[in-house]
């Protein structure tokens, strides 16, 4: 079965037929909340505290419902605007964006003080366009991911691994921008329910990584985040569709960017969360 991020892009592959599906499916549902609710858990946030949330690659909402469970304010971004729309007609209590994470995030610095991600940021290691670098979209994703972390602050990525190769690549990009901390699995042993987890910390020195889950003794599974690694997918290679220049696609992300970024908020808020966090930025 091919992985979503080989067939098309995501603001493509996640149109008004697949959002729907997605968001409706009871099963996607119940895997997003426990993955939302072991992101919580392993930030570890203190529990009088009142934090600002970035949910990364946020979708239709879900994991934000989970986040609004648990009482904290949250802004989500995605690049699929079928999924935002989704987020935007159930109501969602989140402000959500529309963006190319791989641009790198909008945010002035210091803006959160968490952020969480599930199954997001495997997509960043395709090239989707014709002069795409996978690793320079992951360099500006995970240097503005820093800056616009609280120093102290901790990121949460749950994502779907496609080698050692790529879990390579992605750890040693997000080392090379700041962070500390590294890769932890779940369940290391099941082929079904193993899940990684890229935990990563702002503050300085070295931060213990959280107990995995299914491991034998209280044994961790996890490893330090690692700088090697250059391996990617390629769908623009030889025998597929050759996707737009790269200067139709900068054009076009610039255009974008200045006129038809969506900025949602939730009239109910006292403010919106996004007219106190944007700046902008052009890709």
């Amino acid at each position: 079965m091919s992985r979503p991020e080989h067939i098309a892009p995501p603001e493509i592959f996640y149109n008004d037929d697949e959002a729907r599906k997605y968001t409706s499916n009871s099963r996607m549902i119940q895997i997003q909340a426990e993955l939302t609710e072991r992101a919580i858990e392993l930030l570890k946030l203190p529990e009088d505290s009142n934090p600002l949330v970035l949910d990364v690659g946020c979708g239709s909402g879900l994991s934000g419902e989970v986040l609004s469970e648990h009482g904290y304010q949250w802004v989500g971004v995605d690049i699929s605007r079928s999924m935002l729309s989704v987020a935007v007609d159930a109501e969602r209590k989140g402000d959500v964006l529309e963006w190319d994470i791989g641009c790198g995030l909008p945010f002035k610095p210091a803006s959160f003080d968490a952020v969480i991600s599930i199954s997001a940021i495997q997509w960043l290691c395709n090239a989707d366009f014709s002069g795409a670098v996978p690793h320079k979209r992951l360099s500006a994703f995970f240097s503005s991911l820093y800056h616009s972390l609280q120093r102290g602050g901790k990121a949460v990525l749950q994502w779907y691994p496609e080698n050692s190769k790529q879990m390579e690549m992605v750890t040693g990009v997000a080392t090379r921008c700041g962070f500390t901390g590294g890769l932890l699995v779940d369940f290391p042993n099941s082929t079904k329910a193993k899940k990684y987890y890229l935990v990563l910390f702002t503050g300085g020195g070295v931060q213990a990584l959280p107990q995995a889950l299914g491991t034998e003794n209280s044994t961790r599974s996890q490893a330090q985040v690692d700088r090697s690694g250059r391996s990617y997918h390629d769908r623009s290679g030889p025998g597929n569709k050759r996707g737009p220049s790269h200067r139709d696609w900068v054009k076009h992300k610039k255009d974008r960017a200045r006129a038809q970024v969506r900025r949602n908020c939730n009239t109910s808020n006292k403010f919106c969360v996004l007219d106190e966090l944007f700046t902008e930025l052009v890709c």
